[in-house]
């Protein structure tokens, strides 16, 4: 059995609020009495991306299991490699791959410099596509990225969504071992398919999105719920291939309300 933890729009900015809401979640699973395949972190890391935000990131993003972090939108590549992953500050793409003893799983950079939109560069694409086939087909892959590459039924996401999405599509008819995409952004702990496959969206660590349904008004100040607990995934293949996701909040010592960048997609 395969069990991953799923993070997502920590958004650290210099306020408190963010750091004890992803402080209560690595406590959360630093506290586990199971060792975890791994914990993935899709992006939106630092609110505005500034070299403050990676080093407090880096220093909350520590952990006994193995860890993975990709950009998002409010990230700057340069930035990112620098001073959250100690590497130096280019612009490529930032793409990682994790192989288990029974899985692969790979993180895809969908952050378009300057944009709030998501795009797979061709480099990325190709370079899934090299991972792909270096796989066996009997190991199953998992995919993930910032982005969601189809609609969520709410506007201002799907707005921003991540588009040139029937490339990834073409790749992943290719390849019947990838069983699944993980994603974030959309600050709400959602499932749709994409590609044939499940497309499983982390809840945000900051805020929680409002569901059009939802808001009261149009403000923008209505988009999202401050006082909602942090939540993450759980992402559990097990040895006949079934793929399951849990959803957990975790209540942070302080209720986590305190007002403050909420660290909107």
């Amino acid at each position: 059995m395969i069990v991953i933890a799923h993070l997502s729009d920590p958004h650290i900015d210099d306020g408190r609020r963010s750091v004890e809401r992803v402080k209560a979640v690595m406590d959360h699973l630093e506290d586990l009495p199971y060792d975890l395949d791994a914990v993935l972190v899709t992006g939106d890391i630092a609110d505005h991306a500034l070299p403050a935000e990676y080093e407090r990131a880096r220093r909350l993003f520590t952990s006994r299991h193995p860890l993975l972090i990709c950009p998002g939108n409010h990230d700057e590549r340069a930035a990112f490699r620098r001073h959250l992953l100690g590497r130096p500050g280019t612009e490529e793409p930032i793409n990682q791959v994790h192989r288990t003893s029974g899985a692969v799983i790979v993180l895809c950079d969908s952050s378009v410099p300057g944009k709030d939109e998501g795009f797979l560069e061709e480099e990325t694409l190709a370079w899934l596509e090299d991972t792909l086939a270096g796989t066996p087909a009997e190991v199953p892959v998992l995919v993930g990225f910032h982005h969601p590459p189809a609609r969520l039924q709410i506007p201002f996401i799907d707005a921003i969504r991540q588009f040139g999405a029937e490339r990834l599509a073409a790749v992943a008819e290719r390849h019947p071992n990838l069983v699944a995409f993980l994603c974030g952004h959309a600050h709400t702990a959602a499932a749709t398919t994409f590609a044939g496959r499940p497309l499983l969206v982390a809840p945000g660590l900051v805020s929680t999105v409002r569901l059009p349904w939802e808001r009261r008004s149009a403000n923008p100040d209505d988009h999202v719920h401050l006082d909602r607990p942090p939540s993450l995934a759980f992402h559990v293949l097990d040895d006949e291939g079934g793929l399951t996701t849990h959803y957990r909040s975790v209540v942070t010592p302080a209720g986590g309300t305190d007002p403050g960048s909420y660290g909107a997609a």
